[in-house]
């Protein structure tokens, strides 16, 4: 196309393209990296999209202003087109610049206006096209390292309700005999049964991340629980089963990541929660930083028939890579009504934890919540510290809750054909 049609096509697209508009799209493009022909379902309404079908989605949902999937195409090819102009202008070695415009050529429109993506593509130590001024605070923070590529990742939502999911359940560990038809369950001679996140050397008792704070009018501490996982079961019915290649691209793949772990086993230690997250905690802007001395932290509560030195290693990740990872020791186990107990009270939050909830708390919206917890994952290793058996693995996906009771969960286990 020639200067005179572009510069049309840019005018055009410019003239439906306003600031709140402006600043909706790149949120948008921070949320959905390109996923070229692939289509990403989102559950709550059982429908496909393609990412730019969802960008005009979220614009709408930010806004309240309607722009077509073509709209937020040609704002694409139009940024494209711009951002290729401007890295021409910038490269002044025509060896450089010949090599730029090659791999440029080879890149779609969607990874041109990815910051990330072009960066990577390019080799570039800083990007050479700035993220927009009407970028928000909350999305240049969950950017988070430029080095992350994203081009590649599915980011797909998971589990939406906690309902069955028709998954074939993995084949029956030795050891364990289940009824034709029914989930692998844990021998009936322990009090592990199949609805619990455990296996016959150790069982999740209690979980919970919360933030306290010392209240103005008296003596008394005020705990806000963001997630819990009772000791008590909603029932004794058998887990449901998840295949675990469905959430391979929440968490990193190798170096001890998910794939890693299983393929190393044993199987019948993993296990996925999906978090309906209490954020209706509320934030005080006359604290300093926001934090007003409050504590964030979380506590866990594990059983086990032996004693060992109990050690858990947890790694946040953003689209599927790790951004922060915090290796612990449990409390020496005692023994209580038969079994050992082994606890990690009041471990505190990573700063990075802290800012993500109360940026994440900032968003006026669930969906938009919901759409940045899409590509936020944890991943919870337990191990016998001295023989570094693993005893647990335990994926975490997360999603707002808007019910009245607070946070709510689902406890998945996760199997491979």
């Amino acid at each position: 196309m020639g200067d005179a049609g572009e510069k049309g096509l840019d005018n055009d697209a410019e003239g439906v393209w306003s600031p709140d508009i402006e600043q909706s799209f790149q949120e948008a493009l921070a949320i959905y990296p390109p996923c070229g022909r692939r289509k990403i379902i989102l559950s709550d309404e059982g429908k496909m999209y393609g990412r730019n079908e969802l960008i005009a989605r979220y614009i709408k949902l930010r806004t309240g202003k309607t722009r077509t999937r073509k709209q937020v195409s040609s704002h694409i090819q139009v940024l494209a087109r711009r951002k290729t102009r401007e890295i021409q202008a910038k490269l002044k070695d025509q060896v450089a610049k010949d090599k730029a415009l090659q791999t440029m050529a080879a890149m779609s429109s969607a990874q041109l206006v990815s910051a990330t993506v072009l960066q990577e593509k390019l080799g570039l130590s800083e990007p050479h096209y700035p993220p927009s001024t009407t970028s928000t605070e909350f999305f240049q923070f969950w950017t988070g390292d430029a080095s992350q590529s994203r081009d590649t990742l599915d980011v797909k939502p998971i589990l939406q309700a906690p309902y069955p999911i028709p998954v074939p359940a993995p084949a029956a560990v030795p050891g364990y005999h289940a009824p034709p038809g029914r989930a692998p369950r844990l021998p009936s001679a322990t009090s592990w049964q199949g609805s619990h996140i455990g296996t016959e050397t150790l069982r999740l008792v209690e979980f919970t991340a919360f933030v306290e704070r010392q209240a103005e009018q008296d003596a008394c501490k005020q705990l806000h629980r963001f997630v819990h996982i009772d000791p008590t079961p909603a029932s004794d019915s058998p887990l449901e089963t998840v295949d675990v290649r469905q959430i391979y691209d929440k968490f990193p793949e190798r170096g001890g990541g998910l794939r890693d772990l299983y393929d190393q086993g044993p199987s019948h230690a993993f296990f996925l929660v999906k978090f309906w997250a209490d954020l209706s905690f509320p934030l005080l802007e006359e604290e300093p930083g926001g934090t007003g001395g409050a504590f964030y932290g979380v506590s866990s509560r594990y059983e086990g028939p032996r004693a060992l030195t109990l050690s858990c290693t947890s790694k946040v990740c953003s689209f599927g890579k790790q951004v922060v990872e915090k290796l612990e020791t449990a409390e020496p186990p005692h023994w209580e009504d038969g079994r050992f107990v082994f606890q990690l009270q009041r471990s505190p939050l990573c700063e990075y934890l802290i800012n993500f909830i109360r940026k994440l708390q900032t968003l006026p919206e669930k969906p938009m919540m919901d759409s940045v917890l899409e590509n936020f994952t944890i991943l919870q290793v337990l191990r016998d510290q001295e023989t570094q058996e693993l005893l647990l693995c335990v994926a975490f996906v997360f999603e707002v809750s808007a019910s009245e009771h607070g946070a709510q969960h689902h406890i998945y286990r996760l199997g491979r054909e």
